[in-house]
């Protein structure tokens, strides 16, 4: 029970990263507004990155059958834009929308994320304490800049400051209940986790080309729109070199 009592507590340290958003609590709301945008490129190159750098590559490592990983990448794809259609239906009326349907998409698709980093912290602590230590300290590393682009995201689409870092810390929770489910199940089913890796990695492709990065787009200014795009540059490289640090 001790590595049990181990992985809780490394799930919930993953978790109350989520909280980083507090810092813009300090900061003027026209300033905020300044680096809102960089935040959504970060945020965007930061799911490319977490789709084709980490991800896929790690569900294409454990997957017998390559086919199957890009299937279940469309069926993330394709359940991500059905989801969207329906809250745009249901809440957004003649076009106009008090907030975002992608903010919601956002938070599911961060939820689900977090879940399966939850379920790999478990399983790691079940291997040995100091590979999940390593473990859970890479998922930091990959955490800290894609929290602080989803909760530029949830502000960019509507929401106020504390309720953004209300819903992102109830989100960064799932990971907890990743662990607990996590833990006995990587004893008893193989492979569970693999089918999730390539339904989210194609729900972050989804996010960030259609929402994300149409909305850097929408910018008129060069110099914003400059920045958006270093941002996203960014994201991609914070990404790319988590995955490096990967003790797998």
């Amino acid at each position: 029970m001790g590595k049990f009592f181990w992985a809780i507590g490394a799930g919930l340290v993953v978790s109350l990263i989520s909280l980083i958003g507090i810092f813009t609590l300090f900061l003027k709301d026209k300033f905020l507004d300044k680096i809102l945008i960089a935040l959504i490129g970060f945020s965007a190159g930061g799911l490319i990155g977490g789709a084709f750098l980490h991800l896929l590559p790690e569900a294409l490592e454990e997957s017998k059958n390559t086919q199957d990983v890009f299937i279940l990448t469309i069926v993330g794809f394709v359940s991500f834009f059905i989801l969207e259609r329906y809250l745009h239906w249901r809440h957004c009326h003649e076009g106009v929308c008090d907030i975002h349907a992608f903010t919601y998409l956002n938070l599911i698709g961060d939820a689900v994320h977090n879940f399966a980093d939850g379920l790999v912290i478990g399983a790691s602590f079940v291997i040995d304490i100091k590979f999940g230590i390593v473990t859970t300290l890479v998922i930091l590393f990959h955490e800290i800049p894609q929290e602080i682009g989803d909760f530029g995201v949830l502000i960019y689409g509507g929401f106020k400051k504390a309720k953004a870092l209300l819903f992102n810390l109830f989100t960064a929770l799932t990971c907890v209940l990743g662990v607990i489910i996590g833990y006995p199940l990587s004893e008893k089913v193989s492979g569970f986790s693999d089918y999730l890796l390539p339904i989210i990695a194609g729900g972050f492709i989804y996010i960030a080309s259609c929402d994300l990065i149409p909305e850097i787009h929408k910018q008129k200014s060069t110099k914003r729109g400059l920045f958006s795009i270093i941002a996203f540059i960014i994201g991609i490289v914070f990404i790319f070199l988590a995955r490096h640090l990967d003790p797998h």
